[in-house]
């Protein structure tokens, strides 16, 4: 089932018999644009336990990344975040999040266009109040208008296998680049999306993972 709603109803019914660790992990749903780079920048803090990739925001049911990336669906691509808040907050990863994107841009991310690839951030209600202080913090450094949206947390639907931690995988595929390891086929796609340089032109030093 790749329902990732049902996941979360799986650990709430078996909390009382986990660890006292695994019962600390909480988790974040953002939209970036590519989902790909999303999942690839938060590997990299301390404290992200695992991201999962996929789709959400929509009422399509059962939604597959052919139909979502051609915007036959009114899903988004996203990003769940599973981290350790003793190790890092929520409030800092969507700090990170909103310095790792474009959210001055409506009309999709990067190359990546249409509102598929849209940014916004997913929250519960328990959520919503430090998700509207992101947006506000970032339009307050930016002196601009911030279209990233908070929106209401729903259902989460994980893509297929070949997408999860595609930017670390060395397994190879026929892209647009050649029959290639996925991992060298995702830094071309980055590095000529110029997702990077337009989040250094947005953010300055402020740029999360824009090294």
């Amino acid at each position: 089932m790749r329902l990732h709603a049902f996941a979360f109803w799986l650990i709430a019914t078996l909390a009382p018999a986990l660890p006292a660790a695994a019962q600390q992990v909480q988790t974040a749903i953002v939209a970036g644009g590519c989902f790909w780079c999303v999942e690839s920048d938060f590997r990299r803090v301390d404290g992200v336990v695992d991201v999962r990739v996929g789709f959400t925001g929509g009422t399509t049911p059962d939604p597959i990344y052919e139909d979502v990336a051609r915007g036959r669906t009114d899903h988004i691509e996203a990003a769940i975040i599973s981290f350790d808040p003793a190790r890092v907050s929520y409030d800092q990863i969507l700090h990170m999040f909103m310095r790792s994107i474009d959210p001055l841009d409506a009309g999709g991310q990067f190359c990546d266009r249409g509102a598929h690839y849209s940014t916004a951030i997913f929250a519960t209600p328990d959520q919503t109040e430090q998700a509207n202080a992101a947006i506000a913090a970032a339009q307050s450094e930016l002196g601009r208008n911030v279209v990233t949206p908070v929106r209401e947390a729903t259902a989460f639907y994980e893509a297929d296998d070949f997408h999860q931690n595609y930017a670390n995988s060395a397994e190879r595929t026929l892209t647009r680049f050649g029959w290639i390891e996925r991992r060298v086929a995702y830094k071309s796609y980055r590095e000529g999306c110029g997702r990077d340089q337009r989040v250094r032109e947005v953010w300055g030093s402020s740029a999360a993972f824009a090294s």
